[in-house]
């Protein structure tokens, strides 16, 4: 008895397999639940029981547009900086230190005081830790 041998067919069927996907991720999209994230639960406190906190005010260095330098709104000149800054930071070593310059300023000019306030160390003996330098864009939004 001969038995027919039949041809192999090379090629898997996929026609419908791009249509059982997209039902399936439909199918998980809608019966899956989403649960709602909560945040911390936390209570705030009583008006009489809120403590007072000051106003921590920062040192505004002041770039103008030939170098000049108004710390705190007082002609300084750029060696004097750190020194004005010492019992500040004394105070309190996170005081915020603001440059500002001008925008006819030269770049050089904000450079060397930066440099100059990262000398701190090893001229006055501590860190100037909070320093920021506003883009012109929050120069404008904040301080007009």
């Amino acid at each position: 008895m001969k038995f027919k041998r039949g041809t192999v067919n090379d090629e898997i069927p996929t026609a419908s397999m791009a249509d059982i996907a997209f039902l399936l991720i439909i199918y998980f999209m809608v019966t899956t639940t989403f649960a709602a994230t909560r945040g911390i639960d936390f209570s705030l406190p009583q008006e009489e029981d809120s403590p007072l906190v000051d106003k921590e005010e920062s040192v505004l260095i002041e770039i103008q547009p030939g170098g000049g330098l108004l710390v705190d709104n007082k002609p300084l000149l750029l060696e004097n900086v750190l020194e004005y800054l010492k019992p500040k930071l004394e105070r309190n070593p996170m005081k915020p230190v603001i440059i500002r310059a001008n925008e006819m300023t030269e770049y050089g000019y904000m450079v060397s005081v930066f440099d100059e306030l990262r000398q701190a160390p090893d001229k006055i003996g501590m860190e100037v830790k909070n320093v920021s330098i506003p883009t012109q864009r929050e120069i404008n939004m904040f301080w007009y």
